[in-house]
């Protein structure tokens, strides 16, 4: 079973929290998205999912987002990376599918580099990408900075964007643009060494269709489904949404080793 309320792991000074439901593999892995938390409507989906089919499901808060401890200010790609690979190598064994969602996606694919240049690539049966926004920062949001942005960035430190999804504005800081650039993964190929599945909505205000197909572009394309869906949002999350991921992850869970 899942767990009602969640635990903690201390990863570096930090409380990250998580919910792990025990099962069979291969596991699902949650990977949030920016300013996203554990307990939105497509984790919660696949934590139903895991509990009627009986494959564990693992789900985290980056530090600074839902539960886990940290400001949100200081966080960095570098830094939830470091998270979600902590989490992922204490509470789960066996083979893994990583969910990522918009940012989620980026931590996915930087996962996916870190554990085959660690020699644990056999952790992954494979990467299921929604909305991915691999490089945001560079790609999607530095270009679109204006003049005043720039001059928050590099005064204050941070520059604050009005959000659709919530009352409290994005914020955006030096040092997660300067991190982002040190985790690029849309300058070469990506060996994620598994399948990928890739689901973009074409209707997508924050991330371009585009953006999904660039990305395919450095994947191999033997391992690589792109699923585009003609009205779609950024969310995925209503229920012909959420019947299509399911169906994306156990054909990945089906698909012959």
């Amino acid at each position: 079973m899942t767990d009602a309320t969640p635990s903690f792991l201390k990863i570096g000074d930090t409380d990250i929290a998580y919910r792990h439901r025990t099962g069979r593999a291969p596991g699902v892995v949650w990977l949030g998205g920016y300013k996203s938390d554990m307990l939105g409507t497509k984790a919660e989906a696949l934590d139903a999912w895991a509990g009627e089919t009986g494959h564990a499901f693992l789900r985290h808060d980056y530090s600074g987002h839902g539960e886990s401890g940290g400001a949100f200010r200081d966080g960095t790609i570098s830094l939830w990376l470091e998270q979600s690979l902590g989490v992922f190598r204490a509470m789960t064994e066996g083979p893994q599918i990583l969910v990522g969602s918009s940012m989620g996606a980026w931590i996915a694919l930087r996962m996916a580099q870190e554990l085959n240049r660690a020699g644990e690539g056999d952790r992954l049966a494979g990467l299921l990408l929604l909305a991915p926004a691999p490089d945001f920062t560079s790609v999607l949001v530095e270009p679109k900075l204006s003049d005043a942005n720039r001059r928050d960035l590099e005064e204050k430190g941070y520059m604050e964007e009005p959000s659709e999804y919530s009352d409290e504005p994005y914020v955006y800081t030096r040092a997660l643009f300067e991190d982002g650039r040190k985790n690029l993964v849309l300058d070469g190929v990506i060996d994620t060494h598994c399948p990928v599945h890739i689901l973009q909505g074409k209707a997508d205000p924050d991330v371009p269709f585009a953006h999904a197909m660039r990305l395919a572009e450095h994947l191999p394309a033997d391992d690589v489904t792109i699923s585009l869906i003609g009205d779609g949002d950024h969310r995925l999350s209503r229920p012909q949404d959420i019947a299509l991921i399911l169906r994306s992850l156990e054909g990945l869970i089906e698909r012959p080793v």
